[in-house]
């Protein structure tokens, strides 16, 4: 029995070791992030979803009138282009009942963002627009095939002069960039994925709640979501390591005070800052 006892200890021993390993970000490099602190991140440019749609040649001109940094979302097309644009579908900002990467970009050019003019842009026109003026925080979103969509993001941003981070709710982007482009800042996403319904078989819901993948991902900051700052592997990786903690996603003044408690970078929609 008490030998038993021992092996038991000594088992429950290792996994806690295992388990605070994994939550292990890469090495900390505050200079890489102090663009981020120095202002607030436009989430999805500065938008309002009536006459300036979200991830918007216009939303982005709005952000950089006031200095925000940006923050927005890629995707690849049928025809391999990058566009930016957040969901899987046009459903929600185009009314169309068709998947982004079933389209050409020429067929996208058929649909307006909402009830405006505008289209869904292509990442290098944003990139031409920003051009350094203020720092772009870059979501590689995981709708399809994330290597080829991380190997077109970084063909864009070799001849970027601007300040910029990469960030996913995979972990598998922030791996790509440690081992192909480690000089590149790299976040992991997350959020209590049961708390916000967002479907995954369980045990993966739990690993990416809890922030398990850390120990492949290596990132340098983690994007967390606000309401869940509480989590307790995150909790625990915040008191066990140094990494920089963006906020996710910030929407009144009220929420931005109380967050300042616990995180460095605060992404922002749906009101001013003061």
């Amino acid at each position: 029995m008490l030998v038993a006892l021992l092996v038991l200890g000594i088992l429950l021993l290792i996994l806690l070791c295992l388990y605070i390993l994994s939550l292990k970000p890469a090495k900390h490099r505050p200079e890489k992030l102090f663009p981020f602190k120095n202002t607030y991140v436009a989430h999805r440019g500065f938008y309002n979803n009536k006459n300036i749609p979200e991830n918007s040649i216009k939303a982005f001109r709005a952000a950089i009138k006031n200095c925000y940094a940006i923050e927005l979302d890629v995707q690849l097309t049928k025809d391999n282009r990058l566009v930016v644009f957040h969901d899987a579908t046009l459903k929600r900002m185009c009314g169309v009942k068709r998947k982004v990467s079933d389209c050409t970009y020429e067929e996208l050019l058929s649909c307006n963002l909402l009830d405006t003019y505008y289209k869904i842009p292509l990442f290098s026109e944003v990139l031409e627009l920003v051009g350094g003026k203020v720092p772009l925080l870059i979501e590689v979103k995981a709708h399809e095939d994330i290597v080829k969509t991380v190997t077109v993001l970084d063909e864009h941003m070799r001849t970027y002069n601007g300040i910029y981070a990469v960030q996913s709710f995979h972990p598998g982007v922030c791996a790509w960039y440690k081992n192909n482009r480690p000089e590149v800042p790299r976040g992991i996403l997350s959020t209590n994925y049961r708390k916000n319904k967002i479907k995954k078989p369980p045990l993966l819901q739990f690993a990416l709640s809890n922030l398990l993948f850390n120990f492949w991902a290596k990132p340098d900051f983690i994007a967390y979501n606000h309401k869940y700052a509480d989590q307790l592997s995150y909790k625990i990786a915040r008191e066990l390591y140094k990494f920089d903690n963006a906020a996710w996603t910030i929407r009144s003044q009220e929420e931005l005070e109380h967050s300042s408690k616990v995180f460095d970078i605060f992404i922002f929609d749906s009101f001013e800052p003061r």
